[in-house]
């Protein structure tokens, strides 16, 4: 029976970091695509849902960057 080596906490490994690049990468051509479309709608209610999206999408890559910077630490919500 093979024995699991451990993985300390505060690392990243290289699948996490390919993981954790995609998820980055969909946020941010979403939160791309709603500032450009967003100067073309002329709906409020269209406009504060992008907003809201845009926030939403914004706040995605804000964890993904804080988790990259600081792996296996708290992250304050």
């Amino acid at each position: 029976m093979e024995k699991m080596m451990n993985v300390p906490e505060n690392t990243i490994t290289g699948k996490d970091l390919d993981y954790l690049s995609d998820m980055f990468q969909w946020n941010y051509i979403a939160y791309k695509k709603v500032c450009n479309e967003v100067e073309c709608v002329n709906d409020k209610k269209i406009v504060e849902a992008f907003d809201e999206a845009r926030t939403l999408f914004d706040d995605n890559l804000n964890l993904v960057l804080s988790i990259i910077n600081n792996p296996g630490g708290d992250i304050d919500e």
